[in-house]
């Protein structure tokens, strides 16, 4: 099992933590724990459930279509930007596979990205500076003054 969770070694930088997981489906409700636990601290004015359950989702979308021919890995990182907190989901699949879609109501999936649109203010997918694909979200108004 290979997941490390760091923070960032600059006091400057904005990231405030990080973690590589497996693609494995124990992986999902391991980054959501962990990111509840290391949060916390921050004390951000957004209920960090909302944000674990969005991290969730799309931990799970980059496990089940995140794709290598070597091994791989989730790379997740959040940051403090001015008020607002972004989180990144980065696995190696393309990011033209990511998509919106409008899950019909007898389908047992398809609705993560639909939950990260209605709970984020904003989401963004592209390439990953890692290669592969990165999605993302923002948090506006996390943290006041």
């Amino acid at each position: 099992m290979a997941y490390t969770l760091d923070r960032d070694p600059c006091p400057e930088s904005p990231r405030l933590g990080a973690m590589t997981l497996d693609p494995t489906p124990e992986s999902v409700p391991r980054a959501r724990r962990w990111f509840q636990k290391f949060i916390a601290p921050y004390n951000p004015a957004c209920s960090i459930d909302d944000c674990a359950l969005m991290l969730s989702e799309l931990v799970t979308n980059a496990i089940l279509y995140g794709w290598s021919d070597d091994p791989w890995t989730v790379q997740v990182e959040w940051y403090r930007d001015g008020n607002s907190l972004r989180v990144e989901v980065h696995n190696p699949g393309l990011p033209a596979n990511v998509r919106l879609r409008s899950a019909d109501a007898s389908d047992a999936h398809g609705r993560g990205l639909l939950l990260v649109d209605s709970i984020a203010d904003s989401w963004h997918v592209g390439p990953s500076r890692f290669g592969g694909t990165v999605v993302s979200f923002i948090l506006a108004d996390v943290w006041v003054g």
